[in-house]
């Protein structure tokens, strides 16, 4: 089992950039696959980016293409979103999943297919 925590969101404006981390607990941090979603008010959760346990592969939403990017630090158990060129429209609670995984190179995009969920964390983007 495995908890997460996330934190770095906060009020940016229109073309800043902000980096979301989180902090994962359990001695088998490396097992897991990890996600990003969002969810806006009004609007169902909604995936962002993935990774792999390896690091090796990565996904990401059309929306957010060429302006995020995901990675991983195993030692550090921590997985990141850096976000640049934020829009308004990015504005949500960012939540962090994992998903125990017996392949390293998995990526999982669907939302139902992660059994642990963080908090969640506010991201505003002002215009």
């Amino acid at each position: 089992q495995v908890q997460l925590v996330e934190s770095g969101g906060g009020l940016v404006q229109a073309g800043g950039s902000l980096r979301l981390s989180c902090a994962a607990s359990g001695r088998t941090f490396s097992s897991y696959a990890m996600g990003w979603f969002r969810q806006a008010p009004g609007k169902e959760r909604e995936f962002v980016a993935a990774i792999s346990q390896s690091a090796g592969n990565t996904g990401y939403a059309d929306s957010v293409k060429g302006r995020f990017t995901i990675s991983r630090d195993n030692a550090k158990k921590t997985v990141y979103l850096q976000m640049n060129s934020l829009k308004p429209d990015d504005t949500a609670v960012y939540y962090c999943a994992a998903e125990r995984l017996s392949y390293s190179t998995v990526v999982i995009t669907s939302r139902g297919q992660y059994d642990y969920w963080g908090q969640g964390t506010q991201v505003t983007v002002s215009s």
